[in-house]
């Protein structure tokens, strides 16, 4: 057995995605664009738990 079997599998592929387009659904690519969808909704407050008090910013130098 050749590569002639295998090869035209492939061939029959490569042809099905180059010619045959699929339906694209422009109001998902929208919000997806957008940012208008519900998965990309952050509460307002997500980073402030990480806030340090001013006291204990571990940053800053001490200067004792």
């Amino acid at each position: 057995m050749g590569r002639g079997r295998q090869k035209a599998k492939h061939t029959k592929v490569a042809r099905q995605l180059k010619y045959n387009v699929p339906a694209t659904d422009y109001a998902a690519l929208e919000r997806e664009l957008t940012g208008h969808g519900h998965d990309d909704e952050l509460p307002t407050d997500e980073w402030s738990k990480y806030d340090y008090p001013a006291e204990d910013d571990p940053d800053e130098d001490d200067e004792r």
